[in-house]
């Protein structure tokens, strides 16, 4: 029997290309995107958010089995915090009831291996705090200070989801009620979202840098959405609260072989 999936920024990169495989395999498909979707909706505003998960639910049936959330952009602006933290987020949580009611119910977001790499924390602890003005000001403060420090914008947002991930999965509204929920980290993909900065040798060369990927270096949209897949199927029982770095090996480059003796005996 088909799963229902509701697959944000369906219409380009790794949502639509999630959107599409789930679509050959037969599933159910709901997208949710700006534009050229099944429902179209803005997720930086809250009311996008409510309307997207209402419209959502409604073609659903009232039954959503997984929702895969891979809209978000890397813009240096407040958008970027609204799209990427809270409209995962608080979209999530307006399809919780919907997801409760199905039998075998999962949840997967698209963070990134940028969640590794310096940002604002007080950003990331004002979205944490569920505070969206405060994270959209402090947004506002970087960009004006130019796109390098503006950018700090992007990796505090997947830094403050990977963050969400790890609490919300083990609570009552997720592990209570059956829901694995888990992030999918990638390195550098070839998406629309990438395709300005790999175009010029000295953006792809910026691009290795920060993001170094030995194993079979910048990767397709497929590798991502079929991991996707998997963590919101049937068969994905227990793996909870993960941040997956698929990423080409990037996160075993920068953080090397120990990420363990933190909780060693000092």
């Amino acid at each position: 029997m088909a799963r229902t999936y509701v697959v944000t920024g369906s219409a380009s990169g790794i949502g639509a290309t999630t959107a599409q495989i789930l679509r050959d395999k037969g599933e159910k498909v709901i997208g949710i995107d700006l534009r050229n979707a099944d429902v179209e909706a803005d997720l930086s505003t809250a009311e996008g958010r409510v309307d997207a998960a209402a419209k959502a639910i409604e073609l659903a049936g009232g039954t959503i089995d997984a929702v895969i959330a891979c809209a978000g952009i890397s813009a240096p602006i407040p958008a970027t915090i609204s799209v990427n933290y809270f409209g995962v987020v608080e979209l999530l949580d307006a399809l919780l009831p919907a997801l409760k009611t199905s039998d075998a119910p999962r949840a997967a977001v698209v963070s990134s291996m940028a969640s590794l790499q310096p940002n604002s924390p007080e950003m990331v602890e004002a979205a944490l705090a569920g505070d969206e003005a405060t994270a959209r000001e402090i947004a506002q403060k970087l960009a004006d200070q130019g796109p390098q420090i503006g950018y700090l914008v992007y990796p505090s947002s997947k830094r403050a989801l990977s963050r969400w991930v790890r609490r919300a999965s083990i609570s009552e509204d997720y592990a209570g009620n059956g829901i694995p929920l888990n992030a999918v980290a990638p390195g550098t993909v070839l998406t629309p979202m990438t395709e300005g900065l790999l175009s010029t040798p000295e953006g792809a060369k910026m691009v290795d840098a920060a993001v170094p990927m030995p194993l079979n270096y910048h990767q397709p949209p497929e590798s991502i959405a079929n991991l996707l897949i998997w963590l919101t199927s049937v068969e994905n029982t227990h793996l909870a609260g993960q941040v997956i770095y698929d990423d080409g090996g990037a996160d075993a480059t920068l953080r090397s072989d120990d990420i363990w003796s933190w909780n060693d005996a000092k």
